[in-house]
């Protein structure tokens, strides 16, 4: 009988665990609470063994016990890699472990706030909690069955086994410079993340001053921060879901954090690392969940300029150069404003055979990093803020960039922009077709001279300043003087806006070029062809004369050629493009792409002759009176000059192609 009334008393106790909050019977303790359940077998066969069922059976004193169910001890058991409970039983720290899920007072759920810390007996560690309103966690684990209240306390049952190790969570905690991070970490509710035993993680952790200083930049305040809905997101872009100590960090390794907005880039330039363009200034803080590394900025998962080219296939190249030169930090700062011309792989391949080197040659060059720079403006500058004649000083401070607009066609120097506007959260990229070089150009000469201001006028009028800039030609330019214009338009009577205005402006301007570079030693009495067609008298009697003009200072050297001065404008033969006119060529459509049609009202026979702006001869052929239709599907885009001549008569027309 006594027996069978045992049975109904513990009956009666395990139906009281199981019903809900404030229904205990007066003296069933916190233990008594967890030894009647079924779902807590695992940890009262623990508190047993410890000796802590006599502690938690006290009504003297008041507990509240997080209490890990059954199946938390399963996954124990896996995650520890143990065979069963008995070796959970066995484990030298059992007590410790046990003691650190028990709160010494009476604490219910409605008690409990977002981010509160506390002691538990074995104080170790603390104990972290979160709510979120509906749901409560301490550190990693979730109360699945709040307030079973017994006659001493609360007991919460949860969903994991708590660990009293130190966690990456706590690093920041005790650490007096990462207040900010901790205050977002528990707003964004991610307490629980961080402070799993079981994880391994990296957390790139932001200073306060990181923090201040990106607040300032954003323009918001700590509040607005905590309050954004961005806010998870961004802490989870400086967490990574492995361990990466720094000797596991490369330069130009792309890792992907927990956020899966964007990739962090890692930069390692000598002694220091960078995570896009935070710097670590300290690293491997380890902790039982993973490591630490302190930044002194924070970073921002949107899109930057840097992550466009590294997520397009047509820029390889550039993204290998930019790496090498350990310029990502620049590039993926969030914070900054910059616009990048981007040249692509083509552009590339095109230069480097164009310079006689390898991929490899270009990264190990010591101008690699000003050769990029000369493709960053540190301003965001859509095309509608660009104009024709625009100079603008890129990051290096070597040699500025000329721009040119000719109707749709924008050129950065000599490359054109193929594809424009391609926005990102730092700024904004432009595709170019050629690499751009800050070298001195026979352009820079005139621009930077206070003696030729109409020579450069006339230049970007006539949107020649593609081919004078082209790093890779080889020019010879006659280059007169303000004296000299002013005294050709006295003679022509004109102004200088009739000759801006002038259709044979382009014409007469390359009839002052030469398509090879020429210094004075090397000339000699005689014609000398011009990229207009048209021949230059070389007179070497008295000093050196170009037609009527002469050469007051010469071989002005230039990275792409040659510079000689001359006191006088040098006008071609013009008579053939009027009777030209009179012939009526008709030349369509231009711009064109794969075809021109050519049409002469003519019963000669004429040799029609396409060459590059550095002169280069590209395509020869004869036409007539008929109609012709010349094939240029082999030509890449750009501008070139179509000669038609035959020994009566010559013209020359610029055509653009766009492919």
């Amino acid at each position: 009988m006594k027996k069978q009334l045992l049975s109904i008393k513990q009956l009666l106790l395990a139906s009281t665990v199981i019903m809900s909050s404030g229904l205990a019977f007066a003296q069933t303790t916190v233990y008594d609470v967890i030894a009647g359940s079924p779902n807590h077998t695992y940890l009262t066969a623990a508190l047993d063994q410890e000796g802590l069922n006599t502690v938690l059976d006290v009504n003297a004193d008041q507990y509240t016990v997080f209490a890990p169910d059954n199946a938390a001890f399963e996954q124990l058991i896996l995650d520890l890699n143990l065979s069963g409970i008995n070796d959970v039983l066995g484990l030298a720290d059992l007590s410790n472990i046990l003691q650190y899920h028990v709160l010494s007072g009476s604490v219910p759920s409605s008690a409990v706030s977002n981010g509160q810390i506390v002691n538990p007996l074995h104080n170790d560690n603390t104990l972290k909690l979160t709510t979120d309103g509906a749901s409560v966690f301490a550190n990693q684990a979730e109360v699945n069955a709040a307030d079973l209240m017994g006659s001493n306390g609360y007991v919460h049952s949860i969903n994991s086994v708590l660990l009293d190790s130190e966690t990456v969570a706590d690093i920041a905690i005790d650490s007096p410079n990462h207040g900010t991070l901790v205050a977002a970490v528990i707003e964004a509710r991610l307490l629980p993340a961080l402070t799993n035993p079981y994880s391994e993680l990296t957390v790139f952790a932001p200073t306060d001053a990181a923090f201040t200083a990106a607040l300032s930049a954003m323009n918001i305040s700590a509040a607005d921060l905590l309050a954004s809905p961005d806010l998870t997101d961004i802490l989870l872009y400086h967490v990574l879901g492995a361990e990466v100590l720094s000797t596991g960090l490369s330069n130009g390794l792309i890792v992907q954090p927990l956020s899966a907005s964007n990739t962090l880039k890692v930069t390692i330039d000598g002694a220091d690392v960078f995570v896009n363009q935070a710097q670590v200034t300290t690293a491997n803080v380890q902790a039982g969940n993973g490591a630490v590394h302190v930044l002194d900025g924070v970073v921002l998962p949107g899109e930057t300029v840097a992550d466009i080219a590294l997520d397009s296939p047509d820029h390889t190249t550039l993204v290998a150069a930019v790496v090498e030169a350990r310029l990502l930090p620049a590039l993926t700062n969030p914070f900054g404003e910059l616009t990048v011309f981007a040249p692509t792989d083509a552009a590339f391949t095109a230069a480097l055979t164009a310079l006689n080197i390898s991929a490899t040659d270009l990264l190990a060059s010591p101008d690699l990093t000003d050769i990029l720079l000369y493709h960053v403006l540190g301003a965001e500058v859509l095309s509608t803020g660009l104009s024709n004649g625009m100079i603008a000083q890129p990051l290096s401070t070597t040699n500025t960039l000329k721009v040119t607009i000719d109707g749709a066609d924008v050129f950065v120097n000599q490359a054109q922009v193929t594809t424009a506007n391609v926005q990102a959260g730092n700024g904004a990229v432009h595709v170019l077709d050629g690499v751009v070089l800050p070298g001195e150009t026979v352009a820079d000469i005139a621009i930077d001279s206070p003696d030729h201001t109409t020579l450069v006028a006339a230049v970007v009028e006539a949107r020649l300043l593609p081919a004078l800039t082209n790093p890779f030609a080889e020019l010879t330019v006659f280059a007169p003087t303000d004296a000299a214009f002013t005294a050709a338009l006295t003679s022509m009577n004109i102004s200088a806006a009739d000759l801006l205005a002038s259709p044979d402006l382009a014409y007469i301007l390359l009839y002052h070029v030469i398509g090879s570079e020429v210094s004075s030693t090397s000339l000699t009495n005689g014609p000398v062809p011009t990229l207009n067609g048209q021949d230059v008298i070389v007179d070497l009697t008295t000093g050196v004369m170009i037609n009527d003009a002469n050469v007051t200072d010469a071989d002005i050297a230039s990275s792409n050629g040659i510079v000689h001065i001359v006191d006088g404008v040098l006008l071609p033969n013009l008579t053939s493009v009027e009777e030209n006119n009179k012939l009526d060529v008709l030349v369509y459509p231009n711009p064109a792409v794969n075809v021109l049609n050519v049409t002469l009202n003519s019963n000669e026979l004429f040799e029609l002759t396409i060459t590059d702006l550095n002169g280069k001869n590209i395509l020869t052929e004869s036409v007539s009176n008929m109609s012709n239709m010349v094939d240029i599907s082999n030509l890449s885009s750009g501008m070139y000059l179509m000669r038609i001549a035959n020994s009566n008569v010559q013209s020359t027309t610029k055509i653009q192609i766009n492919k």
